[in-house]
């Protein structure tokens, strides 16, 4: 693609990378985080995506891996190649949401909000559509703050990357707070903390620590990828 560094076929292998990432690090991290009761009952569950399970942590474990060998084997800087890929994220995210909605699942807690929704499974009192909170916060909104912060000439290579890994953490920490734990993991602490606020915590340190770093412009990282092509 002219001026970007990348050409269209580098741009074809990177989206595989990512898929393989994604499916793998998700189911991985989806079975060792949350699913070691089907483990100890059926070793082979790991294999068993048919029966559903994936976790948007292990996910990007997954991403973050195959990103780290993709980056090696084109000889970019790794996060050069993860802000390229981080605002492609919330679309995902957006349409994933959605598809938990439709299926009646990961639902928030009891609420009497005009806008709480009975779910088939979660009981005859409304409760918070965290999902749909989830599309509109992790999909459209991570979305326009990501594409207008990576359009600027001065940022710095691997601050999209932390402006993603910022901002997600923030909002599913908030949404924690009305989203109705796995039911096998529950509470951790104090009858608040979950799993999902515990993981994300390490993503919004990243976070800050990506935005304060110095490391060289984007654009500069870019026309010396660009010159080697």
């Amino acid at each position: 693609v002219e001026g970007s560094g990348w050409t269209v076929s580098e741009i074809d292998d990177l989206a595989f990378w990512v898929a393989a990432g994604v499916v793998l690090g998700g189911r991985v991290g989806y079975t060792f985080i949350y699913g070691w009761d089907q483990i100890r009952a059926d070793p082979l569950y790991i294999f068993k995506v048919w029966e559903g399970g994936m976790s948007f942590h292990g996910g990007l474990i997954g991403v973050l891996v195959a990103m780290w060998l993709y980056a090696r084997k084109t000889n970019r800087p790794f996060f050069y190649v993860v802000d390229w890929i981080a605002p492609l994220v919330p679309p995902g995210l957006f349409t994933g949401r959605i598809g938990n909605f439709i299926n009646g699942e990961l639902w928030g807690k009891t609420t009497d909000l005009p806008w709480g929704i009975i779910f088939p499974a979660g009981g005859p009192n409304p409760r918070h559509p965290t999902m749909l909170y989830e599309a509109l916060l992790e999909g459209i909104v991570l979305f326009t703050i990501l594409w207008i912060y990576s359009a600027s000439p001065h940022r710095r290579v691997g601050q999209v990357s932390g402006v993603f890994a910022l901002v997600y953490g923030l909002i599913r920490v908030a949404i924690e707070f009305v989203r109705v734990p796995d039911a096998h993991i529950g509470y951790l602490a104090g009858g608040w903390v979950t799993m999902g606020m515990v993981l994300s915590l390490p993503m919004i340190a990243l976070g800050i620590y990506l935005l304060m770093r110095k490391a060289p412009l984007t654009s500069e990282v870019s026309n010396g990828v660009a010159s080697q092509a």
